[in-house]
């Protein structure tokens, strides 16, 4: 049980002590970037999936 406390003892100093938090301008930041890149892939795989189902279309309506 000693061993318990003293990892959660020391995960806290890590926590508190050693671990670089961002700025809120960074935070905003890094989350534009990951917004910005989720929409990017969606309209990425939307336009796949478009050209794809229109190219089956074209295949099944030739057989």
């Amino acid at each position: 049980m000693n061993k318990v406390s003293t990892y959660f003892k020391d995960s806290y100093k890590e926590l508190i002590e050693k671990v670089s938090w961002p700025t809120w301008a960074q935070l905003q930041q890094s989350t534009m970037i990951v917004l910005a890149a989720t929409l990017l892939i969606t309209a990425m795989v939307w336009v796949m999936d478009t050209a794809i189902a229109k190219i089956l279309e074209l295949i099944y309506s030739i057989f």
